[in-house]
C-alpha cells in the first residue's frame, strides 16, 4: 500500500491574520474534503462533547469550522457522539445534551443540530458486519451514525489511561460503538483488589456501571463481583494508591484490537474524512470530570482520508516532543529507578498500551501506517 497522505499546520497565527478555525478550514480544503461529494448527504460528524468538569476537549469553534465547510459543500451535517457505559454526565441522550450544551456545544453555536448517535438509553444500534474481523463479526454501532451518507472523525489527539493514546481509532471505535458496543470492546480481562494497598475510600465504586465493585464492611475493602464486572476500566483510573490490577495482561490489546475493527465496521463503504487536533494533551481521556496539566506542548492539527496514518502521524509528533514541565510525564520521568520506556505515552501511564491498536488495524486493512506528511 502506498503511504497515506497526512496534512499538518501549526497554531501559529500572525496578528490580524487568520484565526484557529480559519487554519482549521484551509487545512481541510487542502487536505482534500472537497472531492467528498456532500450535495445533500447526511454527515456525520463524529466528536467528543468532554465531561462536565473537564476543559480540555476540543472548543466548538473547531467544530462549527468543520460544519460551515460541510455546508459550503451543499452538506447536511450533524454532530454526534454515543451513549457512556459508565457513571457521569454522558450515559443517556437527555444527560448526555445537557452536557454538551453545557460544555458550549448548541445548534446556535456550531450551526448544525447535535444527535446522540445510540439514542435515549444507548440502546438504539445497528449490528454492522466487520470485514476481515478476528474478533469482533458484527460491530454494534450507533443507528444515527450509520444512517449518515458521510462520516467525518473530529478528534482531539490527547492521552489516555488504557489505550495510551485518544487517537481517530479509538474516537471512531469506542465512541461509535451503543453501550452494548462498548461493553462488547472492553469484554477481556477483568481487574481484582490488592488489599493490602485498597485505602476503602471507594472513588472506584463510583465510577462503575454495572455494580462491578463491591464493599466489604467488615475488612473495609473493596472487592470486585467477576459476574458483574464488565472490564471496562474506569476503577483502574479512579484509584490513586495502585490497588487495582488486571487479571488478564492482554486485556488492553485485545481492547485495542476490537476498537480497530470496530472502527472498520464505521468508515467501511462510504466516503469518510478525519481531522485530529493535537492540543491541550492531558493524560488521561475528555470522559474523566476533570483533566490534568498537559504532558506535551501544543502541536498543530492533523487531516486524512486514513484515520490509522493519521493517527501514526499525529503519534509520532508526539514522541518527538519535549515533556511539558510540570506534567503527569515530566513527574513520571524524574522519580529514583522510574523505567523509561522511551515512549511518552507509556511513560505518562504505565499500565497503557497504543501499538497493537495500529498494528492490528493495518492488518485488518483499515489502513496503512506509512504516510507522507504535508505541512502547510
Amino acid at each position: 500500500m502506498n503511504p497515506a497522505k497526512v496534512y499538518f499546520t501549526d497554531f501559529h497565527t500572525v496578528a490580524f491574520g487568520d484565526g484557529l478555525p480559519t487554519k482549521l478550514k484551509k487545512l481541510i480544503h487542502a487536505a482534500g474534503i472537497d472531492t467528498i461529494d456532500m450535495d445533500g448527504k447526511f454527515v456525520a460528524i463524529k466528536m467528543h462533547f468532554g465531561e462536565l468538569g473537564n476543559i480540555s476537549y476540543l472548543r466548538p469553534n473547531y467544530a462549527r469550522a468543520v460544519v460551515d465547510v460541510v455546508k459550503e459543500l451543499g452538506g447536511k451535517p450533524f454532530l454526534t457522539d454515543c451513549n457512556t457505559m459508565y457513571p457521569g454526565s454522558r450515559k443517556n441522550a437527555l444527560e448526555h445534551l445537557e452536557c454538551a450544551w453545557q460544555n458550549g456545544f448548541t445548534p446556535l453555536t456550531v450551526g448544525c443540530p447535535i444527535l446522540i448517535g445510540d439514542g435515549l438509553k444507548g440502546t438504539d444500534d445497528v449490528s454492522v458486519p466487520v470485514e476481515g474481523g478476528e474478533y469482533v463479526k458484527e460491530a454494534k454501532i450507533g443507528r444515527a451514525v450509520m444512517d449518515a451518507d458521510v462520516f467525518i472523525s473530529l478528534t482531539h489527539f490527547k492521552g489516555h489511561e488504557m489505550t495510551g493514546f485518544g487517537g481517530a481509532i479509538k474516537n471512531i471505535g469506542m465512541g461509535c460503538g451503543s453501550r452494548a458496543g462498548k461493553k462488547e470492546q472492553h469484554s477481556s480481562g477483568k481487574p481484582h483488589i490488592k488489599p493490602e494497598k485498597c485505602r476503602g475510600c471507594k472513588k472506584c465504586q463510583k465510577e462503575c456501571a454495572n455494580e462491578g465493585l463491591e464493599f466489604d464492611e467488615a475488612s473495609k475493602k473493596m472487592t470486585v463481583n467477576q459476574t458483574n464486572c464488565v472490564g471496562c476500566g474506569r476503577c483502574l483510573g479512579a484509584c490513586n494508591f495502585d490497588a487495582i490490577a488486571f487479571d488478564n495482561d492482554a486485556a488492553v490489546e485485545l481492547l485495542n484490537r476490537r476498537m480497530a475493527e470496530y472502527t472498520k465496521a464505521v468508515v467501511d463503504g462510504r466516503p469518510c474524512f478525519h481531522i485530529s487536533l493535537v492540543v491541550d494533551v492531558s493524560p488521561n481521556c475528555d470522559c474523566h470530570g476533570e483533566n490534568d496539566v498537559p504532558i506535551l506542548p501544543n502541536i498543530g492539527m492533523f487531516a486524512s482520508f486514513d484515520p490509522l496514518a493519521l493517527d501514526q502521524a499525529c503519534a509520532d509528533a508526539c514522541l518527538a516532543a519535549e515533556p511539558m514541565p510540570g506534567s503527569q510525564l515530566a513527574k513520571h520521568l524524574s522519580e529514583p529507578g522510574f523505567c523509561d520506556h522511551h515512549d511518552h505515552f507509556k511513560n505518562s501511564t504505565p499500565e497503557s498500551e497504543w501499538k497493537s491498536c495500529l498494528e492490528h488495524a493495518e492488518k485488518i486493512g483499515l489502513g496503512t501506517r506509512k504516510y507522507e506528511l504535508i505541512k502547510l
